[in-house]
């Protein structure tokens, strides 16, 4: 949350306790894909949990806190958790909507200004407009948005994953954006964004994260693919190889007998007929193993 205290280590926390859960839950995707909301929701509270505890440790950080928005792929189908206001945009066919809840106020001053208890010019700039309604401060979370029914996603769908500092730019400028720009790289059109919400030089623009995702199906993805999984990635393990080759090593130069210094000493007999070639040397056989790990 921007202007409180210690707001880049609550992101760090929720973002870490997060991702390392659904980490941990997908080495089972049949299980996850059937709790996926409960993973979620479960990596959220401990997120909170945690940054009661560091608060608890750490008085001068008290009131930091983070929101919340993690979308999980599936295949085609798209789960997300979001608490607080980060949007969870999707562009589909020239059309721009948010597919997450708002947990602030702002859809609130918007009703009352649709119904006409407010004009527009006082909703926009309402000053309680941003005020959080959930939020991740290591308190009673209010509000999740953590839908059950998986959101089924297009080829050519864009989504973008922001906080709220995006909404200094309009729907209607990110829609163009993205329209414009239908053919660059997610890279590139995060750029863009980026430049456009600059060249806006508010004094008062909030910080800002965001990601930008376009959706391409190559193929049909394997019913075990997932985030974490890529499919496009996996290679197929090369057989190990072995290889034999004789050698024939060289006789020993010779030499005179040289009586020993001591007694003499036993030798053990030699064997009776030991293995030669045509000339009457001596094989052997060396072994050269060449393994390959397929690259792990």
């Amino acid at each position: 949350m921007g202007g409180h205290a210690a707001g880049d280590v609550a992101s760090k926390i929720v973002v870490t306790e997060v991702f390392s859960e659904l980490k941990f839950q997908s080495s089972d995707l049949a299980q996850l894909r059937e709790n996926v909301c409960d993973v979620l929701k479960s990596a959220a509270v401990s997120a909170n949990a945690c940054m009661a505890a560091h608060t608890s440790s750490n008085p001068d950080t008290a009131g930091m806190g983070a929101t919340l928005v993690a979308p999980v792929f599936m295949r085609d189908r798209l789960f997300w958790i979001s608490i607080g206001d980060s949007p969870l945009y999707l562009y589909r066919e020239g059309e721009l909507r948010q597919l997450n809840e708002d947990h602030s106020l702002g859809p609130h001053i918007d009703y009352m200004v649709r119904s006409g208890m407010m004009s527009e010019d006082v909703g926009r700039n309402h000053p309680d407009r941003n005020a959080l309604t959930s939020v991740l401060i290591g308190e009673t979370i209010e509000r999740i948005d953590c839908p059950e029914v998986p959101f089924q996603l297009k080829d050519g769908d864009i989504l973008v994953v922001a906080s709220d500092g995006l909404q200094f730019l309009s729907n209607r400028q990110i829609r163009k954006t993205l329209q414009e720009n239908g053919t660059a790289t997610a890279a590139k059109v995060s750029e863009i964004l980026l430049e456009q919400l600059r060249a806006l030089e508010d004094p008062e623009q909030d910080n800002i994260c965001f990601s930008v995702i376009k959706v391409r199906f190559r193929r049909q993805p394997d019913e075990n693919t997932n985030i974490f999984t890529p499919e496009f990635e996996e290679r197929a393990a090369k057989p190990r190889q072995v290889r034999t080759r004789p050698i024939k090593p060289q006789r020993p130069p010779e030499t005179k007998d040289i009586p020993p210094a001591g007694p003499p000493i036993d030798e053990p007999p030699a064997p009776a007929h030991p293995p030669t070639q045509g000339d009457g040397a001596p094989i052997f056989l060396r072994r050269r193993w060449l393994a390959s790990d397929g690259g792990a």
